[in-house]
């Protein structure tokens, strides 16, 4: 079996045979898998290779890039900011973002944007890569268009523009972009090794990843349906993430940098109410919140039903990934993936280097969280 190097506690055994299991079968290349309760990494486990070719073995600090599970790192900053009282989730955006208030989005409302509920999952220009990494034409142009559909009556999965949007209330807010208030605010101080926005000093971390088939958009159908209209624009290829020009930009929604430890570790004060890891991120009333429903329904978008709280996607009867009520997550396009159990006070994060078919996870971390929950 492949090796799998780090710390498990010995009754969460099984999930580093899945992983052994996972890389021996090919369903995996270089895999990191962590889980915290009670505010300790009780599993930090890693194993595999770089590539496809096992040139190089993947490391304890190997970095990847983790698609939409960037999205919960956006989510904690406007907690956070919400937490301190300077950013509430039921005024206008426009409040904040004045020039937002253009083609009938004066009523948009922030936690619009936090549960693809603000009518704007896509662009109706087609962007190109390179105009992703230009953070001011996106926003301009997204604060110029008309929503797609009626803010507040149904989400619509946001792919990639949600991060600009609720990046650029944060930097109006704070006169910092998000990647930078991030670090400062909330990977500083929990020493997690997560970047919105990679410093060139870290590339040589960075595992590339293997795309699925040609990495392409998901299909979106009919070519002006809103699933179509979203995948179109703003899109770039799964190989666009090997570029300087990718890594250095701040995609909040999708090209965030980590592994399974430090999303384990970011998102271990949610999972506590608010306080891991000697830092107290939040208040109890905050970090509860976040698992009060605010909007249901199929999703415009993905075309399945979801429920939001404020960001993350609530477990359900219809999205079982928890026995518990009290639990939430996001995951990543290609199979990243993060649970967040404030019943049972555990973060649990899955990263990966393979990418398989799915925009929000995928099996691999299900077999995953199932044996969790089986040693719990």
């Amino acid at each position: 079996m492949s090796e799998i190097a780090g710390i498990c506690d010995p009754k969460f055994s099984e999930v580093r045979d899945i992983l052994a299991a996972s890389i021996e079968s090919g369903a995996d290349v270089g895999v990191s898998f962590a889980v915290t309760v009670g505010g300790e990494m009780v599993v930090d486990l890693w194993g595999g290779h770089l590539d496809e070719a096992a040139s190089a073995p993947w490391q304890e600090d190997t970095l990847v890039n983790v698609y939409s599970t960037t999205k919960t790192m956006s989510f904690l900053c406007a907690l956070v900011l919400a937490d301190r009282g300077q950013l509430d989730f039921d005024r206008n955006v426009a409040d904040y973002w004045p020039e937002f208030a253009q083609n009938g989005k004066e009523q948009v409302k922030v936690w619009h944007l936090l549960n693809h509920a603000a009518g704007l999952s896509g662009i109706n220009e087609l962007m190109s890569a390179e105009d992703m990494y230009d953070w001011d034409k996106m926003v301009s142009l997204l604060a110029a268009q008309a929503p797609w559909w009626e803010p507040g009556s149904a989400s619509g999965y946001h792919a990639i523009t949600q991060g600009y949007l609720i990046g650029e209330v944060v930097r109006r807010i704070t006169g910092k972009t998000l990647g930078t208030y991030f670090q400062e605010e909330i990977a500083g101080p929990l020493g997690a090794d997560f970047y919105i926005g990679v410093p060139p000093s870290e590339f040589h971390r960075i595992s590339r990843l293997i795309p699925f088939g040609q990495g392409a958009a998901p299909d979106g159908g009919d070519p002006e349906s809103i699933p179509a209209r979203t995948f179109r624009s703003p899109f770039a290829g799964a190989e666009h993430s090997w570029t300087e020009g990718w890594r250095r930009a701040e995609i909040p929604a999708a090209n965030g940098h980590g592994n399974a430890r430090s999303v384990a570790k970011l998102q271990a004060p949610l999972a506590c109410k608010g306080s891991a890891f000697g830092v107290n991120l939040m208040s109890a009333e905050m970090a509860t919140s976040v698992m009060t429903p605010r909007i249901s329904g199929t999703d415009l978008v993905l075309g399945v039903p979801l429920s939001f709280g404020l960001g993350f996607g609530l477990v359900s009867e219809l999205v079982p990934l928890s026995p518990n009520k009290n639990a939430c997550f996001w995951g990543g396009w290609g199979g990243s993936n993060i649970l967040v159990d404030q019943d049972a006070q555990m973060s649990v994060a899955f990263v990966m280097n393979k990418m398989h078919d799915g925009v929000m996870g995928d099996p691999r971390s299900l077999a995953l969280l199932q044996a969790v929950y089986k040693a719990l």
